[in-house]
């Protein structure tokens, strides 16, 4: 299997590079300090006609893979802005995987162009307070009305962008967990708008990555019309399904991304600081470190590559994306630590942002995925050991 770019692809992230040298890094630090989203960047990754790059060319999207997404999303990451710059336009990449796959060519027609062009923003809204990874037993209701359609009440946590979105994907239930034959049944997709009248979107404060919000939705009473289901009534759980392994082959590209921005500061600083007559980078204790990370990064970048080659070679990649997304974080994180340690007391600084980087690099750790229940994946899918959960 060969990872090596084509010449599209190196044309690509040539591309991408270029559209980020009008976001310095200083633009990341400026809007983590006034959590203030990144609308400008939003505008001209959408102006470039980015935001559309895994979405079909019918809609007006690049009809791309996950491939060249994640080489886009690493770049991104990688010019220093991290997980505030990728974050931003995540949900555009990977979210409505299921509305591509499953939605109604009405619905592509109504629901993609808005999002590619940038005129709309959407959240993913799965998550919820007593469920967390236990999705099946989420607890948000869709409730048919005598006329038609649905009412949406309950609540939604770890809900990113909601703050500036104008539509949602929200998994449901809509059939009570007593009356299926499985959890996994029973459960409904919407896609539809986030009318603020009927939902509370109440932001978390968080440890990073402030520049993109992250909140709590308490949805009460949200009318939903039929035309807005996703797909046949219960069957929203295997339509999710689809969606979840090229988010960890992209939330892997952004980890690798990130911790090579951690690394080039790193890096730089160790060939010029000078003390006891000589640059740190010239001691082991120092360079070492520094080395390893780079190191793991290129490896976990190399599994990266290798599970998106596989999604989009139409080939199982569960193991290979989840692997990717776990060595990816572990990676991303180890390199933003040395590159604190390699700085001192100036990687304590904000003016360094490799503080940033770390307090950012924890997210790829926790989401969208513990790293406990990827090692259980594997131990279970990959080296059939007994189930432990």
């Amino acid at each position: 299997m060969n990872f090596t770019m084509t010449d599209d692809q190196r044309a690509l992230v040539d591309a991408i590079e270029s559209l980020c040298q009008d976001f310095p890094i200083d633009y990341w630090r400026e809007q983590d300090e006034k959590a203030e989203f990144p609308h400008a960047f939003h505008r001209a990754v959408a102006a470039a006609g980015f935001l559309g790059i895994a979405m079909p060319e019918a809609q007006g999207g690049a009809g791309l893979g996950i491939t060249e997404a994640a080489l886009m999303m690493r770049t991104i990451s990688a010019s220093g802005a991290g997980m505030s710059g990728a974050s931003a336009i995540h949900m555009n990449i990977f979210g409505l995987n299921p509305v591509v796959v499953f939605g109604t060519e009405a619905q592509k027609a109504r629901f993609l162009p808005p999002l590619i062009e940038g005129r709309e923003k959407a959240c993913f809204a799965v998550t919820e307070p007593d469920a967390g990874l236990d999705t099946t037993h989420l607890k948000t209701q869709a409730v048919r009305r005598p006329g038609g359609g649905y009412v949406l009440s309950g609540r939604k946590i770890w809900i990113s962008t909601a703050q500036v979105a104008d539509r949602m994907l929200i998994l449901t239930r809509s059939m009570p967990l007593e009356e299926v034959g499985k959890p996994t049944q029973g459960l409904t997709l919407f896609y539809t708008a986030l009318d603020r009248s009927k939902v509370e979107v109440r932001e978390i404060h968080k440890l990073g990555r402030a520049a993109v919000d992250s909140n709590m939705l308490f949805i009460d009473g949200l009318e939903v019309p039929e035309e807005d289901r996703i797909g046949e009534d219960g069957r929203g759980f295997e339509y999710i399904l689809h969606g979840m392994n090229p988010e960890r082959i992209l939330i892997a590209a952004e980890a690798v991304g990130l911790g090579r921005a951690a690394l080039r500061i790193a890096a730089q600083y160790a060939g010029e600081r000078v003390v006891f007559g000589r640059p740190i980078g010239q001691n082991q204790g120092v360079a070492h470190p520094l080395a390893r990370a780079w190191m793991n990064l290129e490896a976990a970048d190399l599994m990266v590559m290798k599970a998106a080659t596989l999604y989009d070679a139409g080939q199982p990649c569960g193991a290979e994306a989840n692997t990717a997304k776990y060595l990816a974080a572990e990676a991303a994180h180890d390199a933003c630590q040395n590159a604190i340690l390699t700085l001192g007391g100036m990687g304590y600084a904000k003016e360094y942002h490799v503080e940033r980087l770390l307090r950012e690099c924890y997210i790829p750790r926790i989401a969208p995925v513990s790293p406990q229940m990827i090692l259980n994946f594997v131990a279970e899918r990959v080296l059939g050991l007994p189930k432990s959960y």
